[in-house]
């Protein structure tokens, strides 16, 4: 028997939430703590942790912990083996949990209850919560939670994460700190990891919860539920990938319709602002930084937010619904065809949000060619990041123009590219089959599909919160250093007597733009374009308020560069905005990126291949659009 290590925990004990995934686990996370959380990384390894804080009467608080989701405690993956050394009180500055609270999908049993025997195995106080109660009800399972608490020797109580007070008999549990359970661990033996000793256990886990199930007379096969019904559709061979491009095309749609008034206001405000600090402010360098620097730097990105906001809206709202694994089984045949398994997918489609997250996640694939051949193509999935710069050149270059019932022109170029983008990625994963796959086999997705959910406004809410959070804390950091040191290098040294250009042409950066656009001009690029390039290598989104910086500062006379929009459109040929689109399907990935396939490939070799293919690919494509709409007239 493993002994039970004590540990006093700064800021209150510490309560851990263990479960399967899609359990409701960080649903019911949500709704106790509430926007008292954090987002981060555990110690040693980039796998997101999620800590909040539960206040309790008497202004007590516990400190809970979110774990990521996992079917068992042997891990083969590296969120499985996060929740198992969690657990242990061996993950690398983390404690010992006070407390584990064992969350189960009341409608699957079957499956949660095999993870609380090996979590009671480790000698930790245990909790059960019996959640999705509703769910079971409407499916006709009555679970007596008191003959499931004898059962297994712990408490038990119900909950339904995601309704308003679903969450207040485990609020009342661990609010009373003297009635929570000491620790046990009665389910078995202990090996040298403190969770089984030999593969027997396993077995002896599947008999003994056989027959609690059968105890409890919850061993029958159900009939077919609402979800399974609603998949006979969503999954069908020729419905199902309509349903997903219908999906897919209606959210790009919504980014730019939806967004056009809350961007209005922000654009507005910061040119409002701009005006009174030029107003308050004596010309010298003082104006020209606040001006010129930060709030036409600044400002020009954030007026992209509500856009983000909306594409991740979208993103929440279907997997929180259950969606995402269904898109997850239809693209399966699609990855096959290129030489990868299913279990790509989720890593691609992690990328959409941020190519690091996805990078990752590559951890979960086995097979150690999939996963360099899906690190190499996860920077071709169209991150966050490329939005504002998508936004920015179609809002200058495409017409806002109805092309059909609800159908904007707007909102069909940006689903044209992020097509292009996964069109690409497929392109380049081919290549490397057919080079690299010789007498292998790929093997098919297996996962578990969860049932279908109303989607909790609550978790949609606080999801948006921390992506809005973190996109300020981006402009905040990164993007206002940036766009300082680029003021800087755009400002000094200042004009020789009786220049007549704008000041920015005999800076620093003046200069290396020009010296630049030697190699860019082929692509159609100024010298103004050739500058923002450099530091939009950091972060993507810096392009916008490095453009916003270099316009503000090549203004001469009363010319104003406040709003970006109208300023390139009027300066920059069709084929000019056209070929920075296309370069940006295929940028080189910002320097977060590449050292994030520096940690998982333990090296440089692989992050330089990737940045020299996707400028190759960036270059060319750049390179064929411009000359293509030159030929048909649009230079």
């Amino acid at each position: 028997m493993a002994e039970a290590v004590v540990h006093v925990h700064r800021g209150g004990p510490l309560v851990a939430l263990v479960g399967n995934p899609n359990c409701g686990k960080t649903a019911l996370f949500n709704r106790l703590t509430g926007s008292r959380q954090k987002v981060a990384n555990y110690a040693g390894v980039t796998v997101e942790r999620k800590e909040g804080r539960l206040p309790l009467p008497g202004g007590r608080e516990l400190r809970v912990l979110d774990l990521p989701g996992a079917y068992s405690l042997h891990p083969r993956s590296p969120d499985e083996r996060v929740t198992h050394d969690v657990l242990l009180g061996t993950a690398a500055g983390e404690k010992r949990p006070d407390l584990a609270v064992c969350v189960l999908d009341a409608t699957n049993l079957r499956r949660g209850l095999r993870l609380v025997l090996a979590v009671q195995r480790l000698g930790l106080p245990c909790l059960v919560v019996l959640n999705m109660t509703d769910l079971a009800a409407r499916r006709g399972l009555s679970i007596d939670a008191q003959a499931l608490s004898r059962e297994l020797g712990v408490p038990v109580v119900t909950t339904v994460a995601v309704q308003a007070g679903g969450d207040a008999a485990l609020r009342e549990r661990l609010a009373d700190r003297a009635n929570w359970p000491s620790a046990g661990g009665a389910a078995g033996p202990v090996g040298m990891d403190g969770v089984h000793g030999h593969t027997g256990s396993i077995e002896a886990d599947h008999d003994r919860v056989r027959a609690i199930l059968q105890r409890l007379g919850l061993d029958d096969l159900l009939p077919p539920d609402a979800s399974e019904r609603i998949d006979r559709a969503v999954l069908h061979p020729v419905a199902g990938p309509l349903l997903l491009t219908l999906l897919l095309f209606l959210m790009f749609q919504a980014v730019f319709s939806l967004a056009e008034a809350p961007m209005g206001w922000i654009e507005s405000a910061a040119e409002a602002l701009g005006t009174a600090v030029a107003g308050a402010v004596p010309e010298g360098l003082l104006r020209s930084f606040l001006v010129d620097g930060l709030v036409a730097g600044l400002g020009g990105v954030l007026v992209f937010l509500p856009q983000i906001l909306i594409l991740f809206a979208f993103i929440l709202v279907l997997e929180e619904s259950g969606y995402l694994p269904r898109a997850a089984f239809l693209l399966d045949r699609l990855m096959g065809g290129v030489g990868l398994s299913g279990r790509s997918f989720i890593p691609l489609l992690s990328s959409f949000a941020c190519a690091i997250p996805g990078i990752m996640a590559t951890r979960t694939i086995a097979d150690p060619r999939d996963r360099l051949v899906t690190i190499l193509i996860a920077p071709m999935m169209t991150c966050s990041a490329r939005l504002p710069v998508y936004a920015l050149l179609i809002a200058a270059f495409v017409p806002a123009v109805s092309v059909g019932p609800g159908v904007s022109l707007q909102g069909l170029v940006l689903f044209g590219l992020y097509a292009a983008g996964v069109v690409g990625a497929m392109g380049v994963a081919w290549l490397l089959k057919r080079f690299t796959t010789a007498g292998r086999q790929v093997r098919p997705l297996m996962m578990e599909l969860p049932a279908y959910h109303w989607p909790s406004l609550r978790s949609v809410a606080i999801g948006l919160w921390q992506r809005a959070t973190i996109f300020l804390r981006r402009v905040g950091g990164i993007i206002l250093v940036l766009t300082v040191v680029l003021w800087a290098l755009s400002s000094f040294p200042a004009p020789p007597p009786g220049a007549t250009d704008a000041p920015i042409t005999y800076s620093v950066a003046g200069r290396l733009g020009h010296a630049l656009s030697l190699l860019f001009a082929p692509l159609g690029f100024n010298w103004q374009i050739s500058i923002a390039l450099v530091p939009g290598l950091a972060a993507r989104e810096v392009l916008v308020s490095a453009l916003g910086t270099v316009y503000a500062l090549s203004a001469t006379g009363d010319a104003a560069a406040s709003v970006l929009t109208p300023l390139i459109a009027s300066q920059w040929s069709l084929a000019t905005g056209l070929a920075l689109l296309a370069w940006f399907v295929f940028a080189p990935q910002c320097l977060a990126t590449l050292a994030a396939v520096k940690r998982e490939t333990g090296g440089w070799r692989v992050p330089t291949l990737m940045a020299g293919y996707l400028f190759g690919l960036a270059y060319v494509a750049a390179f064929v659009t411009y000359r293509v709409a030159v030929a048909l007239g649009a230079g």
